[in-house]
């Protein structure tokens, strides 16, 4: 079959809606096929031009060697820029590897960067043991909604404020415009892990962040069967990772995994819609049972960052995670878990499934917490995509049994 030319682009995403956005971004017919979808290319190597002595073999373009870029890997990248409004995005092995090639590229041994007290825990032990153990890099820990102290903390090495748009697992709310003014007054690069609110939800690069990183794993794939993480932002931020900790150090994403995140982004604003409703179903219901100590969820008025959610999330939600404890011990936690028959007890998040995981409140990382985190552990909720009434029955009936035995 003769190779077809690739059409141009018709589409500007700047133009499009979320929903189409999601499905057109990053998509176009295969030139050598013309299939309609980007076939999955399971090569390590192309073809080289006939004189190739101008190439350097560290760039990422044009194709040459999968660990510098690949065809899936591209249209994925093409997708993630496109959704999150960025001027270019890179498309890693995993979201810490996501995390560590920001680290990893744009810092040096004897920089200081400000760190959100509350994170994900590989971003914790990234901070607090191996990059200042291993590479010189001081991390400060601070209460990212506490903007004075945040000031307090800068110093004149600063170059780096990681915060995350809401905290896991205690679904603290940052506010990103207002951190980015204190990062850039200090010359510093503001980087957001947005994991708990993809787009279009939210989109820290419009208030000011200068790179956004997700764990591509949890909802953008949304399937919990592939792999993967990004970093969006500014092309000058992202080329240099693509040519530091993708290329120089390999923590680039395979073909398989790459067009399996492709597929699933594109339903991520709809079953958006379906997680949250299911989530704010659940938190009233949960808040208003009795037997429950506390919720933590930012679409409840109780949430102490409410008022901040709903500025800075509009009217497009509050996300899909929430964290909550019965009113009693450990133990207790762990009969409800094993008492829930269609949500499942599991690491991860951002799956069609219902995943819930009990975190106790002790530990380094846990300091940081509130009281009731702390004093009783926590049961980390990631809302699915069952039907509401299920999820509900599924909770009552499981609070009945454990209160019961």
């Amino acid at each position: 079959m003769e190779h077809r030319q690739p059409r141009p682009d018709r589409r500007d995403p700047g133009s499009l809606g979320d929903l189409s956005l999601a499905v057109h971004a990053g998509l176009g017919p295969d030139p050598g096929s013309g299939a309609l979808r980007t076939p999955i290319v399971m090569a390590n190597s192309y073809e080289l031009p006939d004189d190739p002595s101008a190439i350097s073999w560290s760039a990422t373009a044009p194709h040459l060697y999968t660990r510098n870029t690949g065809v899936n890997q591209l249209a994925l990248e093409r997708r993630i820029a496109a959704m999150e409004r960025a001027e270019a995005a890179v498309a890693l092995a995993s979201g810490v590897a996501a995390l560590h090639a920001v680290f990893f590229t744009h810092l040096r041994s004897g920089d200081h960067v400000i760190v959100s007290d509350v994170v994900y825990e590989a971003t914790w032990r990234l901070w607090s043991d191996l990059l200042p153990r291993k590479y010189g890099i001081e991390a400060s820990f601070v209460d990212s909604t506490d903007l004075e102290a945040l000031r307090r903390a800068v110093r004149p090495t600063t170059r780096l404020v990681a915060v995350e748009a809401i905290a896991n697992p205690t679904t603290r709310v940052t506010d990103v415009a207002a951190v980015a003014e204190i990062a850039h007054a200090a010359g510093a690069l503001l980087m957001v892990d947005s994991t708990f609110t993809p787009p279009p939800l939210y989109r820290p690069l419009a208030d000011g962040a200068d790179l956004v990183v997700h764990s591509l794993t949890k909802f953008v794939n949304g399937h919990g069967d592939a792999m993967g993480g990004a970093v969006a932002g500014r092309r000058d931020l992202v080329e240099a990772i693509k040519a530091d900790a993708m290329v120089d150090v390999g923590g680039v994403i395979s073909p398989f995994n790459a067009a399996q995140i492709h597929r699933g982004a594109v339903t991520l604003p709809l079953r958006l819609r379906q997680h949250q409703a299911s989530a704010a179903a659940l938190a009233e219901r949960l808040e208003a049972d009795p037997r429950i100590a506390f919720v933590a969820y930012p679409g409840l008025p109780s949430h102490p960052q409410h008022a901040l959610a709903r500025r800075q999330f509009g009217d497009r939600g509050f996300g899909a995670m929430m964290a909550f404890a019965l009113d009693g011990p450990p133990a207790l936690q762990n009969r409800f878990v094993a008492n829930l028959r269609l949500i499942t007890s599991a690491f991860s998040l951002g799956h069609e499934d219902s995943l819930i995981v009990h975190v106790g409140g002790d530990g380094p990382r846990a300091r940081a917490y509130p009281e009731p985190f702390r004093r009783l552990g926590h049961l980390r909720l990631s809302v699915g995509l069952e039907d509401t009434a299920d999820l509900l029955a599924d909770v009552a009936a499981a609070l009945d049994a454990t209160h019961a035995g």
